[in-house]
């Protein structure tokens, strides 16, 4: 019976996809914790370990998909895909899926059909959810640095997306890209000019 953590990250920038992790952990690893309170280097070592050791998935919603569903049905859908993605190489039934935060996707997204509880601030005091919350966290760092590369006035290498002085100030000198979320308010007011 295998117990499934599940984090997100990306709920609060104006740009870039929304990102779950669901890992299993067949045993443990020293050291995870809250990916937002480890250093990078330490983050991308676990990452490594994580990988390495456990069984883990992805998934994720676009800027598409936030806009339309709105980034809470959005980080619903990421999170029923990742623990679709990961079920799908299981072996064995899932006794539970452990989700930080107050909600779960269990009544709101369709597809969602595994008994789920939901832990505020799960990623701090469960080890599956401290690693899926690496894994989301790492994942999505690499996907705002390589938008970076084609977009570099926003400074999202730095940023992760977020409305930070940088990058609001490249929104108004060079506009908004595909990559911007119209649904936020920021961005659609910039929209509106």
């Amino acid at each position: 019976m295998w117990i499934i953590g599940v984090d997100e990250a990306g709920r609060g920038p104006l740009a870039g996809p929304v990102v779950a992790g669901a890992v299993a952990l067949p045993m443990p690893i020293e050291g995870l914790a809250d990916s937002k309170k480890l250093s990078a280097k330490r983050r991308a070592l676990l990452e490594a370990q994580i990988i390495e050791q456990s069984h883990w998935a992805t998934g994720v919603c676009d800027v598409e998909e936030i806009d339309r569903l709105n980034i809470f049905g959005a980080t619903m859908l990421a999170m029923t895909k990742a623990v679709a993605n990961l079920v799908s190489r299981l072996d064995g039934p899932i006794s539970i899926v452990l989700i930080d935060g107050n909600k779960t996707p269990e009544g709101r997204v369709a597809q969602w059909c595994w008994p789920a509880r939901a832990i505020v601030g799960g990623d701090a005091i469960e080890p599956c959810i401290s690693a899926a919350s690496i894994i989301a966290k790492e994942h999505r760092d690499r996907v705002m640095r390589a938008l970076h590369e084609a977009h570099p006035h926003y400074g999202w290498a730095r940023n992760a997306g977020y409305g930070t002085a940088e990058h609001l100030a490249g929104m108004r000198e060079h506009g908004v890209t595909a990559h911007h979320r119209r649904s936020f308010a920021p961005v659609a007011q910039l929209c509106l000019i």
